[in-house]
């Protein structure tokens, strides 16, 4: 029995077990069919037992001081009145939920939405999104403070990180501009409420130089909502992996070393994920000779995720609109439209991702303003 347990690589106890199912027979006549573990015999409690527990819960539910009505109470009820034979505690637990009184709900757990899913194009695939976040409160010993630029693109996966002693916006229009340059330009590029992405949100219809930037390339920002789980899923994960793998993991002697195995890290995950970039949406290219111009009329869309207040407004660049006055508490997306004048309040709800409604369109006109450089 060894040897041939040896020869087929299974213990010497599964020989055993067929051995013993053959019984001397030939093998042509043994059935090798596997028998289910389930027991032959079941014992069901008695229909009385059943009506007893049940009148128990009902009693307990009714009077019981501590207002304790569940298994345990009712067999310590049980066990009171003397009731033989006395069935166990996870007996009694399941006649609860044989006869469907259990009080106890569960969780009805709904299949995520889509990749996107609060903008419609991205979330069938057809166009890409790239989402810029920033890491702060790293410091090296003995040397400066850093804030950490980071990006990812949602279909494609594709990392970026730029470490740096100072992040301002002129150094994220350069770093985006780089990175596009090399990768191509993505349909949507998504921001958090940082100043330093949407610009001076202290003053009305203020636009930054990062927007300003995405609307000449014809790249379409997108503005998440402040505190909202889910929009900032991926570059969140990214900056997680970053600090385990990068930030944790060594400790740097400065910042010309930090900033090689940061290098190092998102080459390698490139190259891991090759595949999937590959297969991402197509990119498009900076036009030839293009150069920005802060002070050209902002031209295109931007959008904004935004909850609706107890009164169904939101603020969007310093102004307070009204979406639905029964549509509080709730995720929107708000299309500026600076070619038509107006912004359009649509309707998000992730159990029904594909179901946008418009909710309303109001009248703006983003003013005629210098940009101050």
């Amino acid at each position: 029995m060894r040897s041939v347990a040896e020869e087929f690589a299974v213990p010497v106890s599964t020989v055993q077990h067929w051995v013993t199912r053959a019984q001397g027979r030939r093998l042509d006549r043994v059935d090798w069919d596997d028998r289910s573990s389930a027991p032959k015999r079941t014992r069901r409690t008695k229909a009385s037992i059943e009506r007893r527990v049940l009148a128990a819960r009902k009693r307990l539910k009714q009077r019981s001081a501590l207002g304790e009505y569940g298994a345990p109470a009712i067999h310590c009820e049980l066990q009171q009145q003397g009731v033989q034979p006395l069935p166990g505690v996870r007996t009694i637990g399941r006649i609860l939920q044989r006869h469907g009184v259990l009080d106890g709900r569960k969780r009805v757990r709904r299949p995520p939405p889509p990749k996107g899913w609060y903008l419609p194009d991205v979330a069938v695939g057809e166009c890409e999104l790239d989402s810029f976040d920033t890491i702060e409160g790293l410091a090296i010993r003995g040397g400066p403070h850093l804030t950490i630029l980071t990006g990812i693109s949602l279909h494609g996966g594709l990392p970026a990180v730029w470490p740096e002693r100072r992040v301002s916006a002129k150094f994220v229009v350069q770093a985006l501009l780089e990175h596009w340059a090399e990768m191509g330009l993505p349909a949507y590029a998504q921001f958090d409420n940082d100043n330093r992405f949407t610009g001076p949100r202290q003053h009305p219809d203020a636009i930054g130089r990062v927007v300003r930037m995405c609307l000449n390339l014809k790249v379409t920002p997108v503005l998440v909502v402040p505190n909202e789980t889910g929009f900032q899923a991926s570059i969140e994960s990214l900056n997680g992996r970053w600090q385990a793998k990068v930030w944790h993991r060594f400790e740097h002697q400065n910042f010309r070393g930090l900033k090689q195995r940061s290098h190092k890290y998102i080459a390698a995950s490139r190259q891991r994920h090759a595949a999937r970039i590959e297969a991402a949406p197509p990119r498009q290219a900076v036009p030839k000779g293009w150069h920005l111009d802060l002070q050209a009329t902002p031209r295109g869309k931007i959008v904004f995720l935004r909850r609706t207040n107890d009164k169904g407004r939101v603020p969007i660049l310093g102004h307070s609109f009204l979406v639905d006055p029964y549509w509080v508490h709730r995720l929107v997306r708000a299309e500026l439209d600076l070619d038509q004048n107006h912004i359009r309040f649509y309707a998000l709800r992730r159990r029904e991702p594909h179901d946008q409604p418009l909710l309303n369109q109001v009248h703006y006109q983003l003013p005629n303003k210098l940009f101050r450089e």
